[in-house]
């Protein structure tokens, strides 16, 4: 399966004002700096747990339909399928209703009528929403404070390069926070 983000959520897990506070910063020399920590300590959370914490747009691509029918997409949490395809062997895409299909939300997974939809010649593409939802309150209260811990850990320590040392690595308290919500990669 490839994965490749069409839509990226319209909000961040914490306002720069809010993360501000909690750093203790009084000055706006550095918004800037913190809202592009707090963007990428989002997107190290998301890659982390494999789950998407705000509302996104994903197009899901695989070779052939499961045998089973059951498509299970590696990334979560699964809200809807918006778009079907089938890519045919000369390159042309097929549109498929997604009607056809049934998801099932709470298990992550798209049931396909395998028997009953065009074989693709090149592969077929799923357009889905990913998400807890679409405002910062929607995200479980645990990554959000992952994410403030670690955007925090990056301000404090930024500039700092160290051989050896925590600096570059997750820190342990991100580490145990996240360990619930990863999603295994198969």
């Amino acid at each position: 399966m490839a994965a490749l983000l069409l839509t990226g959520p319209t909000v961040e897990p914490w306002t720069v004002a809010e993360l501000k506070a909690f750093l203790r910063v009084e000055h706006e020399a550095d918004d800037a700096v913190i809202a592009s920590l707090l963007a990428a300590a989002r997107g190290q959370v998301e890659a982390l747990t494999r789950r998407a914490l705000l509302l996104q747009s994903w197009r899901l691509s695989y070779e052939s339909w499961p045998r089973d029918g059951r498509i299970r997409p590696r990334l979560g949490p699964l809200r809807a399928l918006t778009a079907a395809r089938v890519i045919g062997a000369a390159g042309g895409a097929q549109a498929i209703d997604v009607g056809r299909f049934v998801v099932d939300v709470a298990g992550g997974v798209i049931i396909a009528p395998a028997d009953a939809l065009p074989q693709p010649g090149r592969g077929i593409a799923l357009d889905v929403e990913l998400g807890f939802g679409a405002s910062p309150s929607d995200v479980p209260e645990l990554l959000r404070h992952a994410v403030r811990t670690l955007a925090a850990h990056w301000y404090d320590n930024r500039g700092l390069v160290a051989v050896g040392s925590s600096v570059a690595m997750l820190p342990g308290s991100v580490a145990a926070m996240l360990a619930s919500f990863r999603v295994p990669a198969l």
